[in-house]
């Protein structure tokens, strides 16, 4: 395993052992390559590692979010809820890792401090952030999307003397917040499943919200013995489903105008969609709800009149319903008894466009309004999202360039998955990747499936290098960019778009055009000699 240098060396280095790692680890055992997995926890996980904060579950159906190379696997695990919580998932994934004894080839508490491409070998060093560096032919980032924790510029955060952290980076070790004072800062997807959870036992909580965001009852129940087998019958039929539906959800867009129904009709459709588990109100709902700001207007008013009718203090209903940009056009969260937490006598909201956060104290924070005092403050303020954790990597390339500057206008890419002047690089649920806007693992297998074919072809054509041209990056990034023009969430200020990171240049990080579509442009690529790619 040793090069004559003294470097550990392998075929292919993989950064992350969340879902995507796990499966590449998987993938390239199956084809003969020997890899390394490269892991700053210390487990498998990814997502299901890191945020263990209360509250934290699937917004997909458990059982479509599973993974489907394995039908022995599918058929040993039982979920026990629709909507599965983070144990759960947690326990699903080593077991995963249990039965493909994939420990054995992942080092654990090793972050990645730099990527180095050496022209002369063609090949590239990784170096953990310990200094350990191994030699590889091939690397494979599997770093996830959401996994750069962002915290907001107020000065003082350091002066803080009570307990304080990212949801992302929540204690193992249980946490009693019975009788304390808890400050939590953000509404996002994250903020909206912690918050329910932790009102229910609390000393008191102010929430601290700068957008408000549209929310729909997630509705889970749990899967009583009788539907374990029919899930399990079905799951043939309901992967064929994922890979025909824009999102790869049990979900798809109705190709009707939400105009083609009278308005008791539309409501009537609003209400039923409404009353389902799941994301069916968002992914399954009008197609024109995407693309027409009137079809738009009327969900959101349909979406605004639920939150008004369960917030008793028509004050802070008015704080939590969102008027700055339509449904849809953020990243739904699911919730269950978000909106009577703050019927409770203990649970305060500030919002953050009237009195702004001006620092944090020893004691707690100020905004211009007043000062908060805390025992805890919880930062549910988001991520630096699909480019945040290429970004806090030194990855160089040809000519020693760095990545994070070639995409400091923005990520190029082909297909989201290479980048011209990278060799052997290879950008899993990267940027401009359709895995980005998706039903993750299903998404994932197919990106993974991609690259490690493309390595075997490599092999087996006795090449040894693959490449990004610089020609179809360029058509890439138009075409991604062209694409969500279409659409109203290209017209939104999001995570989706970078907007939540000041400074950051805006413009769409995922892939907009739907899975299928994704799907056939990696197919089609293949089909035509790895078009768009230079294999050398």
């Amino acid at each position: 395993m040793d090069d004559k240098g003294g470097i550990e060396s392998y075929d292919v280095v993989v950064i992350g052992a969340g879902i995507s790692g796990m499966y590449a680890l998987i993938r390239l055992r199956a084809l003969g390559f020997r890899a390394r997995v490269f892991e700053a926890g210390t487990d498998v996980g990814g997502t299901w590692y890191w945020n263990r904060y209360p509250g934290a579950r699937f917004d997909s159906e458990s059982y479509s979010y599973a993974f489907s190379f394995d039908p022995e696997l599918l058929e040993e695990w039982n979920w026990s809820e629709h909507f599965a919580g983070q144990p759960e998932t947690y326990r699903y994934l080593r077991r995963v890792a249990e039965k493909y004894d994939l420990r054995r080839d992942i080092e654990f508490n090793s972050r990645i401090r730099s990527l180095e491409y050496q022209e002369a070998g063609q090949d590239w060093i990784t170096t953990t952030e310990a200094g350990k560096q191994v030699r590889s032919r091939f690397v494979i980032t599997a770093i996830g999307i959401l996994s750069t924790p962002y915290f907001p510029p107020n000065p003082g955060k350091e002066t803080f003397k009570g307990r304080s952290w990212h949801t992302s980076y929540w204690p193992k070790e249980p946490v009693d917040l019975t009788a304390q004072r808890v400050g939590v800062i953000g509404t996002g997807a994250t903020a909206i499943q912690l918050i329910t959870e932790i009102s229910k036992n609390v000393g008191h909580l102010t929430v601290f919200q700068r957008t408000a965001n549209f929310t729909k009852p997630l509705r889970n129940q749990p899967i009583r013995d009788e539907e374990q087998r029919a899930l399990k019958d079905r799951y043939p039929e309901m992967f064929g489903r994922c890979k025909q539906t824009f999102g790869a959800f049990i979900h798809d867009i109705d190709p009707r105008s939400i105009f083609d129904l009278e308005p008791a009709a539309r409501r009537e459709h609003l209400e039923r969609l409404w009353s389902e588990p799941g994301f069916g109100f968002w992914l399954g709902n009008f197609m024109d709800v995407f693309t027409d700001r009137k079809a738009a207007e009327i969900v959101s008013e349909f979406v605004r009149e639920k939150i008004r009718e369960r917030v008793k203090d028509p004050a802070v209903a008015a704080i939590l319903t969102p008027t700055d940009h339509p449904f849809g056009t953020k990243r739904v969260p699911l919730e269950s008894g978000y909106y009577e937490a703050f019927n409770r006598p203990n649970v305060e909201l500030v919002d953050l466009k009237k009195t702004p956060i001006q620092r944090f104290t020893e004691t707690g924070l100020d905004t211009t309004d007043r000062s908060y005092a805390f025992d805890v403050i919880i930062y549910a303020t988001g991520f630096d999202a699909v480019t945040g954790s290429f970004n806090r990597m030194e990855i160089r390339g040809k000519n020693g360039q760095l990545l994070k500057d070639k995409w400091a206008e923005g990520p190029q890419t082909v297909l989201g998955l290479q980048v011209a002047g990278f060799p052997n690089l290879f950008t899993v649920v990267g940027p401009h990747n359709g895995a980005a806007f998706c039903n993750i693992p299903r998404c994932i297998e197919q990106n993974v499936d991609w690259v490690t074919s493309a390595l075997a072809h490599l092999r087996k054509e006795q090449r040894r290098t693959i490449e990004a041209k610089p020609d179809a990056e360029i058509a890439w990034t138009e075409h991604v960019n062209g694409q969500v023009e279409q659409f109203l969430i290209g017209q939104i200020d999001s995570w989706f778009m970078g907007a939540n990171i000041p400074g950051k240049k805006r413009g769409f990080l995922a892939y907009f055009g739907g899975a299928p579509a994704y799907r056939a442009h990696c197919s089609d690529s293949v089909a035509k000699g790895y078009e768009g790619f230079e294999i050398s």
